[in-house]
């Protein structure tokens, strides 16, 4: 079936009341919602915590819900308005729902605020209209890039020799976003474009893109050294235990994954080094601060939020993970 007639669908379904609220709340009688489409993703934990703590600072609730599909992202919408709240943040489990989630939100009278992800139109561009806040995906992707080139120089070793592994999620523009970011990087450098390999994920998660890289390594028998990108650090790790599965030593992969998150600490806090060499991170907590205080001050002062706000990153390694995470509030 089309997206766009399963979006209709959607947007259409279930009986729906308009509820008429006004463009400013008294500040005592706030709820926004934040719902994220992998709730239990450190990242996404992080980030509504946060949003949460600065809720009890400012005096307004914060009401945390998961959507990892439109039907639910839907049922999430429909429960925070039997709730009375007057807006929600949200990272999209598909940023093509963008039209159908306002839909619903407008017949609501709710405000929203895009994270991390942002709403693609009908035309397949950004959805402009509504406020976001999240990382340049390409400049992140730079970053990796960056990280990596650095470090197979620090390590001497050859391009030619070396094998990259580049697990894709190209239904997601953010992810095809930073891996392109990291590989024109790469190739800029002098990294040979054919010894580039592609491992299409399912999902963002780690065991997603450890069945995605496996039978890429394991059909490239013939590369000694390999570095592994993605999306984010989740799927970085699923390709670095996809070559310790076919045998290869931690100093021969270098992963750099994105985000700055629990799955990056419990990486550099393991007793020996592995093939995750460091992430690019971002600070999950002030993405979720700064969204949920900016629907708050949309909500009592009518102050609308920028339409696009990038964040950047830093490079956290096995080194300096500790002073980065405290650092960036993580």
């Amino acid at each position: 079936m089309p997206i766009a007639t399963t979006l209709s669908r959607l947007a259409l379904g279930g009986a729906l009341t308009l509820t008429a609220l006004g463009a400013v709340q008294a500040q005592d009688d706030v709820r926004i919602g934040f719902i994220v489409k992998k709730p239990e993703q450190a990242w996404f934990i992080n980030e509504q915590e946060a949003a949460t703590q600065v809720g009890e600072e400012l005096g307004f609730r914060v009401v945390r819900l998961g959507g990892e599909d439109g039907q639910e992202v839907l049922s999430a919408i429909d429960n925070l308005n039997s709730q009375g709240a007057q807006g929600f943040v949200i990272c999209p489990p598909d940023v093509r729902l963008g039209p159908a989630i306002m839909n619903r939100a407008e017949q609501y009278g709710m405000k929203v605020v895009t994270v991390d992800d942002r709403f693609v139109g009908g035309d397949g561009e950004p959805m402009e209209e509504v406020p976001h806040l999240g990382m340049s995906g390409y400049k992140i992707g730079q970053q990796v890039g960056e990280a990596l080139a650095a470090e197979m120089e620090a390590r001497g070793w050859d391009p030619q020799e070396v094998a990259a592994l580049r697990i894709t999620n190209y239904e997601l523009p953010t992810a095809k976003e930073r891996t392109d970011g990291a590989t024109d990087v790469l190739l800029e450098w002098g990294f040979p474009e054919d010894n580039i390999f592609d491992a299409p994920q399912q999902n963002t998660d780690t065991s997603s893109a450890f069945s995605a890289a496996s039978p890429v390594i394991s059909q490239r028998g013939d590369f000694e050294h390999w570095i592994i990108y993605a999306l984010n650090e989740e799927s970085v790790l699923g390709g670095v235990r996809a070559t310790e599965q076919y045998g290869l030593a931690p100093e021969d992969v270098i992963g750099v994954g994105i985000n700055g998150s629990g799955a990056a600490f419990a990486e550099f806090s393991r007793s020996n080094p592995t093939g995750f060499h460091g992430t690019v991170a971002v600070s999950s907590t002030q993405h979720g601060q700064q969204t949920a205080e900016n629907l708050y001050r949309w909500i009592t002062e009518g102050e609308e939020p920028p339409a696009n706000t990038e964040t950047s990153g830093t490079l956290m390694t096995r080194d300096n993970w500790q002073d980065v995470r405290a650092e960036l509030g993580l």
